[in-house]
């Protein structure tokens, strides 16, 4: 008798925008259960009717602020209570932008960069681990770092930082958790084009005193395939490391960056 298909339970923190949005509806056409978190409630709500009608079979909703580890502990347990045991996460939350030193008229964003891209998938991914489904089958913590993990951008020191951090944090859980068959992968997208891509390109053209237009231009030349990713093309290589073509993938960093960077 032929093994039933398991319907996973995935778990997406920034999941009303962008990547997370994109990864959200990408299991939503696998029929998975989705648990979706983020700080803007109406915002997941609309993913979650979009994923619905996508075919997920169910869908909870959570606000959740990840530089708050009691918060997120108690939106896994909620999770896990409503929609079962956990085979999928992706720590996805995060901001961008720069961080300037500390002077008069200014605020350096450090912590509040690293708390939410570094420690805020940190203490995602651990709450997970504590929810996860039983083996034999493999399990699967993600985190979306970035292509500037790679290497480094003038006033961008925070981002740079918790970015490249997430890489450390992979290959550190990736081996603790591989006894137990879950592997722990992270995502170094380079531009997206998603609103915060759009928020960025506008404010360093606005720095640089040329049109939206001309920077976006100036910075798909620095990419060989001269485009920026989808999100969806995020989703679809977060589908690929969950599938069992990847089973060999793990403490890795996986590059999508139109070639931007080449390791």
């Amino acid at each position: 008798m032929a093994k039933a298909k398991t319907v996973r339970h995935v778990v997406i923190t920034g999941a009303g925008t962008g990547i997370g949005r994109a990864i959200a509806l990408r299991f939503a056409r696998e029929g998975a259960k989705l648990t979706l978190l983020a700080r803007d409630v109406k915002r997941l709500e609309e993913t979650a009717a979009a994923a619905k009608k996508l075919g997920a079979s169910a869908t909870f909703v959570d606000a959740c602020d990840v530089r708050k580890p009691k918060a997120i502990d108690a939106c896994f347990d909620a999770a896990s209570a409503k929609l079962g045991p956990i085979h999928v996460c992706v720590a996805n939350a995060g901001v961008g932008g720069e961080n300037q030193p500390a002077k008069p008229g200014h605020k350096d964003r450090f912590d509040e960069v690293v708390d939410t891209n570094l420690r805020g998938a940190y203490f995602t991914l651990r709450a997970a681990e504590r929810h996860l489904a039983p083996g034999p089958d493999a399990r699967h913590l993600i985190a979306t770092a970035s292509v500037l993990a790679r290497f480094g951008v003038p006033g961008y020191t925070a981002y740079c930082a918790s970015k490249a951090g997430i890489l450390g944090l992979v290959r550190a859980l990736a081996v603790e958790l591989a006894p137990q068959n879950v592997q722990v992968n992270a995502l170094c997208p380079g531009w997206v084009n998603t609103a915060m891509a759009q928020e960025g390109i506008e404010g360093i053209a606005t720095k640089l005193g040329v049109s939206k237009e001309r920077f976006h231009e100036m910075a798909m030349s620095q990419v060989p395939l001269r485009r920026m990713s989808e999100p969806e093309d995020v989703a679809g290589l977060v589908a690929w490391l969950c599938s069992p073509d990847a089973r060999g993938v793990t403490g890795q960093g996986l590059d999508m960056n139109g070639g931007a960077w080449m390791g």
